[in-house]
């Protein structure tokens, strides 16, 4: 009924591909027609289309340029504002006039990519250092497919149907503008190879194509980012913007903008790694000691946890094992105490096995949902009695009263682990008549440090008590060179320089008795998923993206299109069998290896941990079977490795074969053999993982089979699986050994796999709009410091800031009468000296006194500007807007990582910690904005230089942090020997004149811009 249902109504994919016929039609006619061009005609087409859209967009292009250098003149701040909307309007008018060219030559171009393909057939050159022979012409689906793509949209095609070639065709179109395309792949490998590989194809027609690898300087970056079109790895294209955005010239950037871009394994990269921001850091004088400290208190916790774990289970096995002798109290006690070891170690190997007998798990569960009941009003009572929680699906862990008096048995305050109540402690504080104004608020200062404190302490230990307990060495992480290196959950690839945030990775080290890497402060980051929102137009492919549709257009926008096959899959994918306990999955596993191998039927075994791939390994080379195991352990020999994957009796282990790739071709006489036969030894907690492992066989219409072995003590299992599937096997007196295996069996399992993915979709989506409010903030200060950056006279935001100032400390002196105070600030903070009456300062009233004070300020700017020239001074102003602006960054960036460490205990105020977030943010962005003024019109205003060169003081100042000092009173910021390498770059060709070094300044003296703070805490920090 179903598949009558859908003849009648064909699905959205169908519909979407129905569309698309034409245009493929249209293409082909091209093509035929291209066929009787030479060479150089071929060639031609390209100028001809580059012409064309030139004489669409030149109109357009012109007058944008002419605002654009409108922008570097000296112009009033209305103008600007003019300005930047009519650039708005006329970008959105050239991108449509752009996408609707393209749009028409898309037949045209597409044909001349197919005839090049046709053209390359039969030669030879070298991809990543291996010679590489062309025999690829696009079939029809893959022009589908490159249709899709330049729509915008992401591609889901099979492994095997040639992507790689696929993305080729809109490449070409979208770098006719001239304005570049950027081919995003998962690792160095495929970047490289990709670029050397399909390079030929554009290099055909004269395009240029650069790779972006890791270890290449920033000139060839640059370099690579001014050809039309750019390979490269997700990280490096974000990291290349984040620091573009730290240089303070515009020379050392190397991007160029985000115009369009095609990400390869869409879904690993804008799904998996999602969640993991990309951070540039700089290492911080607190050192990581507080993990090494407190590890040892953590660890008798843990092993004391483990202990009385082990005393419920023997307790509740006791009583089970009594089986109908027991009575109804004894039941109910070994249910509270397999619930307990159940929230105090669920991977206890005991209690994992006593769980193999679903009836043990019922009555757990039933335990469950008694104490769960009325909001868990009772769950307390059983974790009372433990020293710790541990909430296995949420990844969390709390420590109990129990927990927090152990970890004090040493004799420190009972309240060492303990929060103050901030609201209570200061609303007494306020209350308190006995006080003076200044103890009051050191008492407050007091409280605040005292928060802070046990805030972190508190932290540390949740972070160690985590590593312990949900993080397993060989799953989550390996140890390599003396350093904890995480694998990638869905590839299987140690993922070099990655570090867990928030202080786990630390707490891991701590763990492990390696060395604890010092804590490091944010200079900037942003996620992927802000990074790729960045492109005017972005499209990708990968061979599973259908199950994730709803995801990529709630947060990317994306639609998602699944393109059919060139020719039918004929793969057989075989029901799961499930048995009861890891154990005898494993001795399965093996005889089913065991019994393809007799046949000479290549197997391929994907499992979902390093821990797993070495055990089978194990369990392999026990009967004498030789085979081949790719982990992060191994992953420099994969192309060895896969290349032999397809041979008759061959025999490989993969930790995941997730975005490897390479296709695993298959040898001589396999297709008879069956094709290439996957082992799944576990049901991963996405489902478009465990299809991408069976994608590997069946490529092409070449026959192959697939086959996934579960047990009840699977982690996927244990935490979301059906109870059905329990009671299935209870009912059916499955012994040990025995396996069933039915389709109900796998539709179950799915059903649990969509729980975790919804699950999974909620963190990533929490976590976005955590990121959203660092996003919008982040995109103020980029466009500020890059307006700054271009070339843009800052003269006029300056004078805002000056005038918000003015306004301000008006308000607050004129309302308090304070004129010496009012007269002292502004000579202070503009070197301008108001030399009025007290009865003129009356007379004149708040608006009055503004106005004088900014045509004094007015005045005196310009006598600097013709004193120094316009140009020196605009460049000072440029220098001081970027400095500030990078100096006050940095540190809002580690104030928000604080306030994010924290925030989550708001909760227990009932307190929604997203909308603290939001609200603590901001007001720390605002106190960031006026800071960021105070400190650029200090910097400016104060500016002034001698007549003579002093190289003797200049080489006095320290070799690695260079203070440039803007006057006598010593007010300055910090600036490392690049920055001022750059800022002499600046001025060349500019009348030159060393800068005045003021007094040396101690460290505890307060600081002379008038903050009142010392200066090591202020501008000397």
């Amino acid at each position: 009924m179903f598949k009558f249902i859908s003849k009648i109504f064909p699905s959205k994919h169908e519909k979407d591909v129905k569309e698309l016929w034409p245009v493929v039609e249209e293409i082909n006619s091209y093509y035929e027609e291209y066929k009787n061009l030479s060479d150089d005609e071929l060639r031609a087409k390209t100028q001809e289309f580059k012409n064309l859209i030139k004489a669409n967009t030149q109109e357009l292009e012109a007058k944008i340029a002419d605002l654009n250098q409108k922008l570097t003149t000296d112009i009033t701040h209305d103008e600007r504002l003019e300005i930047y909307d009519e650039l708005d309007e006329l970008e959105k008018e050239l991108k449509d006039t752009i996408e609707d060219t393209l749009n028409e030559l898309l037949p045209q171009a597409f044909a001349v990519v197919k005839d090049t393909c046709r053209r390359l057939w039969g030669r030879e050159w070298t991809a990543a250092g291996s010679k590489v022979k062309w025999e690829m012409i696009p079939f029809d689906v893959q022009l589908i497919g490159g249709i899709v793509l330049h729509q915008g949209k992401i591609a889901e095609m099979a492994t095997g149907e040639g992507k790689t070639l696929v993305a080729t065709m809109p490449t070409y179109l979208n770098s006719l503008p001239g304005k570049g395309v950027h081919i995003i792949t998962v690792n160095d490998y495929l970047a490289k190879r990709d670029s050397e590989w399909m390079g030929e194809i554009f290099k055909f027609h004269g395009l240029t194509v650069g790779v972006i690898l890791n270890d290449i300087d920033n000139d060839k970056r640059r370099e690579a980012y001014n050809c039309d079109i750019t390979y490269g790895t997700n990280n490096e294209f974000g990291f290349d913007y984040l620091r573009d955005n730290m240089v303070v010239d515009k020379k050392f950037m190397v991007q160029r903008g985000h115009n369009y871009a095609v990400v390869d394994e869409v879904d690993s990269v804008l799904i998996d790694e999602a969640r993991t921001p990309l951070i540039i850091s700089g290492p911080v004088e607190v050192s990581a000691h507080k993990f090494d400290e407190m590890n040892p208190r953590v660890k008798r916790l843990v092993d004391a946890q483990k202990n009385l774990i082990a005393k419920f289970v023997g307790e509740a096995e006791f009583i089970i094992n009594k089986g109908e002798e027991a009575s109804k109290e004894e039941i109910n006690k070994a249910g509270i105490a397999l619930l307990r070891a159940h929230r105090g170690f669920p991977k206890n190997k005991k209690l994992m096995k006593l769980f193999a007998e679903p009836s043990n798990k019922t009555l757990m569960q039933q335990t469950e949902i008694e104490y769960l009941r009325d909001n868990s009003k009772r769950m307390h009572e059983i974790d009372d009695e433990l020293y710790f929680a541990i909430d296995e699906k949420a990844h969390s862990i709390d420590l109990t009263e129990k927990g927090r008096e152990f970890l004090t048995s040493g004799g420190e305050d009972k309240d060492f682990f303990v929060l103050p109540d901030m609201g209570t402690e200061i609303a007494h504080l306020e209350n308190d008549e006995t006080l003076i104004h200044e103890e009051k608020q050191r008492k407050k200062d007091e409280l605040a440090e005292l928060y802070a404190l046990r805030s972190d302490r508190i932290h540390t230990v949740s972070q160690l008590l985590r590593a312990y307990s949900l993080y397993e060495k060989d799953v989550e992480y390996v140890i390599q060179d003396n350093k904890v290196m995480i694998v990638d959950e869905f590839t299987g690839r140690v993922l070099s320089g990655r570090r867990y945030s928030e202080g786990l990775h630390q707490a891991i080290e701590a763990k492990e008795g390696v060395h604890v890497e010092k804590d490091t402060q944010t200079m900037a980051t942003i996620t992927l998923q802000n990074y790729f929102r960045l492109y005017k137009k972005l499209a990708g492919m990968t061979g599973t993206a259908e199950t994730e549709a709803g995801e990529f257009l709630d947060i990317y926008k994306l639609d998602v299109v699944v393109i059919p096959t060139n020719k039918d899959c004929i793969r057989n994918d075989m029901n799961d069998v499930i048995y009861k306990t890891i154990r005898e999955k494993y001795n399965a596993v093996i005889n089913e290896i065991e019994e393809k191998r007799k046949k000479g039927q290549p197997v391929l075994v994907g499992t979902t941990s390093v821990e797993v791939s070495e055990t089978i390994s194990r369990m392999l080379k026990r009967k004498g079977i030789p085979h081949e195991v790719l982990n992060a352990k191994q992953h420099q020999r994969e192309a060895q490795i896969i290349a032999n994957a397809g041979l008759k009796g061959a025999v490989t282990i993969a930790t995941n074969m997730a975005g490897r790739g390479t296709d695993i071709k298959l040898g001589p006489g396999i297709a008879d053999l069956g094709g290439l036969h996957i082992i799944g030894t576990a049901r991963h907690e996405a489902r478009r993982i465990d299809r991408q492992l069976r994608g590997r066989s069946g490529r092409q219409g070449d026959p192959g089979s697939s086959k996934f072995f579960l047990s009840l003590e699977d982690d996927l299992m244990r935490l979301f699986g059906s109870e059905r599937i329990s009671r299935v096997m209870e009912k059916l007196g499955i012994e040990e050994g025995e396996a069933i295996e039915h389709s109900m069996i796998t539709s179950s399992v799915e059903r649990a796999q969509k729980k975790v993915e919804e699950n999974n979709f909620g963190i990533r989506k929490r976590l976005l709009e955590y990121d959203n409010v660092m996003n919008q903030q982040r995109e103020v200060i980029y466009d500020r410091r890059r307006q700054a950056l271009m070339g843009e006279r800052v003269k006029d935001e300056i004078f805002d800031m000056a005038l918000s100032f003015v306004e301000k400390i008006v308000a607050k002196h004129y309302a308090e009468t304070d004129y010496e105070g009012l007269r002292d600030e502004i000579q202070r903070t503009f070197m301008v000296l108001l030399d009025i009456t007290p009865e003129q300062y009356q007379n004149l009233g708040e608006k009055g006194l503004e106005d004088e004070i900014m045509r004094l300020v007015e005045e005196t700017y310009k006598r600097k500007e013709e004193k120094y020239g316009t140009d020196l001074i605009a460049q000072i102003e440029r220098f001081a807007m970027l400095t500030v602006i990078d100096e006050k960054w940095k540190e809002h960036l580690r104030e928000m990582d604080d306030l994010k460490e924290g925030i989550n205990f708001r909760a227990y105020g009932q307190k929604d910690p997203l909308i603290e977030y939001k609200k603590d943010g901001f007001q720390l962005f605002v106190q960031m904005l006026e800071d960021i003024s105070k400190d650029v019109i200090n910097f400016v205003f104060k500016f002034t230089t001698q007549e003579q060169p002093l190289p003797q003081q200049r080489q006095r100042v320290p070799q690695r942090l260079t203070t440039i000092k803007t006057s006598a009173d010593g007010a300055g910021l910090k600036m490392t020997p690049e920055q001022s390498d750059q800022m002499q770059n600046q001025q060349d060709g500019v009348k030159k004149m060393p800068i005045k070094v003021g007094p040396k300044i101690g460290r505890n003296d307060p600081c002379p811009c008038g903050s009142g703070k010392k200066y090591k805490n202020c501008h000397g920090a």
